[in-house]
């Protein structure tokens, strides 16, 4: 056989091998693997039929407990609906969790794909070429931003936080339309601590979910009997709007530098660079929700009222 033949058969035999998966009856070809978090991995598919590519992300469940805060994240892609909040495709499970048979479950959830990446990718890149955002295009898209957050501060029953807020949680779509995604960390908003045990739960729950450098100062050390609620998602804002303003969030590079964190955080000693062309009102909004005191921290919709504010002096000089 010559050698085109032999490659035709080589291209072929690695079509063919590809691997596929099935949701709900629908068949994928896995194109490319995405990224991974601590308790799933995110693949490029394609519908078999129609070629449309989506992502899919994959959470390996090893108990009971596991599969249910799986099945729940799918329960709030059904309640949190809004342009500006990724929407679920399709969603499946495979197996059962059981750790005495050592068997573990699969839950699949099909997602659009955004082949812009993530708010995160676009800062690195720009921080690479010094390329500053304009502050009127920074708080469009922070108001959309807030818009996306608005919806699970307003779900019912009961309002609902998305805790892991963070540049590298947002991808972006058309005309830099950014979209909230990774509703695996998100919860009830309001819980009312009593006791050192329930204190000790939520921290770990808030170590294992919430991103460092976006976590709110209230989930380092969660005091035995407080109240925590939807404004840990505005400290997340705020990190998120200084990132989109100079690049990373000002506990990043404590973070990368291997000091702590919670340190940092709890003393919010926020430093502006000099040099930018973001003025004291830019400044200062974001201080309004870097507030250490959960309780002094603005609710979402006096966020998105103080953003139109400094957004219309900046379009008043314009």
């Amino acid at each position: 056989m010559n050698s085109l033949g032999l490659s035709l058969i080589f291209k072929m035999g690695c079509l063919c091998s590809k691997e596929t998966i099935t949701v709900n009856g629908k068949k994928y070809i896995i194109l490319e693997h995405l990224g991974e978090g601590g308790f799933s991995t995110v693949s490029l598919i394609e519908d078999n039929l129609t070629h449309k590519k989506y992502a899919v992300k994959r959470i390996v469940c090893h108990s009971p407990d596991d599969q249910r805060l799986a099945c729940m994240e799918i329960e709030y892609h059904s309640i949190v609906k809004h342009p500006n909040v990724i929407e679920l495709v399709d969603s499946d499970y495979q197996g059962v969790a059981d750790p005495v048979t050592n068997s573990t479950s699969e839950v699949l959830l099909v997602l659009p794909y955004y082949h812009k990446g993530t708010l995160a990718q676009e800062l690195e890149r720009r921080a690479r070429l010094r390329e500053f955002m304009k502050p009127v295009d920074i708080l469009n898209i922070f108001l959309l931003i807030c818009d996306g957050v608005k919806a699970f501060h307003e779900a019912k029953p009961e309002p609902l936080a998305h805790r892991d807020l963070k540049t590298a949680n947002i991808v972006l779509g058309d005309n830099m339309t950014p979209v909230i995604m990774d509703l695996g960390s998100v919860a009830t908003a309001r819980v009312k601590v009593c006791g050192t045990q329930a204190a000790q739960s939520l921290q770990e729950l808030a170590a294992e979910r919430c991103s460092m450098p976006y976590r709110a100062p209230e989930l380092f050390q969660v005091e035995s009997y407080c109240m925590v609620d939807e404004r840990t998602d505005i400290w997340s804002l705020g990190c998120i709007l200084y990132a989109m303003c100079y690049f990373k969030s000002p506990f990043d590079a404590v973070y990368e530098r291997g000091d702590s964190v919670a340190l940092a955080v709890i003393s919010a000693n926020i430093t502006f660079p000099e040099n930018s062309p973001f003025n004291e009102d830019m400044q200062n909004l974001i201080m309004t929700m870097l507030k250490v005191n959960p309780m002094e921290r603005p609710y979402i919709y006096s966020v998105i009222e103080n953003t139109h504010e400094v957004l219309s002096k900046l379009e008043g000089r314009v």
